[in-house]
């Protein structure tokens, strides 16, 4: 039987109809790229909110409300850290769309004045625009955002940076805290705009005013000076805690509690922080700690005084076993291993 040979032509026929149907697969299947792209895009969800949220907390004696800014479209928020201080439970807003979640603390510093928030199950959040705060000039135009009022509605107020590298002394019922390197702006700031962005003329953020006054009883700014922390002062920290690196000025995670109030600085005369008041059934309760007794030190730190406590503290994690030395009322000494609990942020 005589074998059939291919001629040249049929070869090169059967070549070029191959190719061709490589071609139109290739086709097919880069139409159907572009389709299936086009259709992503058409049913992407557009970002919800502003960039700008509420936020509302719940303390052991009432309630409070801020201002926070979205970070990132799953719910990472940043606000000052005494806008969520002492709080049991806090709830992020997002104003005018129905829209609101149970939120947890990441991190804080107290002594930056910084928070960073998790809005528990969002997703697809506007974010915020971040500026370069080292380039803010004094005189240059800028605009407050914020809750003022706590109304859960958003306002904004128009102003001039006014001075730069500000210093003020913040403080309330659980002590003071220096806060340097601020913008003062003449935006008329109201109680509940704590937290929320200064914006330049671009409407970017270089600023989060965080005081209307020298103090946390944030008063209105008619006629006065707003301050703001510089974005990049800000942000330093929120990098901090999303890289997880606790010290001795930046908070990570779950705050321990030891269970105790503590009174007023110089109360004893003497070195230490004074137990006022013991929560029954806390750490400090089950170790046998009462009030009147002077914590002197902790977890191998020394006291000096109610901050120095706390910092030592917000070192520890809850469930940690820490060393606390004490004087009792009849000037003893005594020490006792405390198994810390869990509280609210500090």
């Amino acid at each position: 039987m005589d074998e059939t040979v291919p001629t040249l032509d049929s070869a090169r026929s059967r070549r070029t109809f191959g190719a061709r149907v490589v071609a139109l697969v290739l086709a097919i299947v880069v139409l159907t790229g572009i389709g299936a792209s086009l259709a992503w895009a058409k049913t992407r969800p557009a970002p919800v909110g502003t960039g700008v949220v509420v936020i509302e907390t719940a303390l052991i004696d009432g309630h409070a409300a801020g201002t926070g800014m979205v970070l990132t479209s799953s719910g990472e928020v940043l606000t000052n850290n005494h806008v969520i201080r002492g709080a049991n439970t806090i709830r992020i807003v997002l104003p005018g769309t129905g829209r609101s979640y149970s939120a947890k603390v990441l991190g804080y510093s107290v002594t930056k004045d910084v928070a960073v928030l998790k809005a528990n199950g969002a997703s697809s959040l506007k974010t915020v625009s971040l500026g370069n705060s080292s380039t803010v000039r004094l005189g240059q135009s800028v605009t407050a955002t914020g809750n003022a009022g706590g109304t859960g509605r958003l306002t904004i107020s128009a102003g001039r940076v006014t001075a730069l590298a500000q210093a003020i002394t913040v403080g309330d019922e659980s002590g003071s805290q220096r806060l340097t390197g601020l913008i003062r702006a003449s935006s008329d700031l109201q109680p509940g705009d704590s937290g929320g962005p200064l914006l330049n003329a671009a409407r970017k953020v270089v600023g989060m005013n965080t005081a209307a006054s020298v103090g946390y009883v944030f008063r209105s700014t008619r006629g006065g000076n707003g301050y703001a922390i510089p974005i990049n002062t800000a942000i330093a920290v929120v990098k901090q805690i999303e890289a997880g690196k606790g010290s001795a000025t930046v908070h990570v995670g779950p705050t321990a509690f030891l269970g105790v109030s503590i009174a007023s600085d110089g109360t004893t005369g003497a070195s230490g922080a004074l137990i006022a008041g013991v929560l029954p059934g806390g750490a400090a309760a089950g170790a046998g700690l009462t009030a009147g007794d002077v914590i002197t030190s902790i977890g191998g730190r020394v006291v000096s005084s109610s901050s120095t406590l706390r910092s030592a503290i917000l070192l520890q994690k809850p469930g940690d076993r820490v060393s606390v030395t004490y004087v009792d009322v009849t000037g003893a000494t005594g020490s006792a291993t405390v198994t810390l609990g869990s509280g609210p942020p500090q």
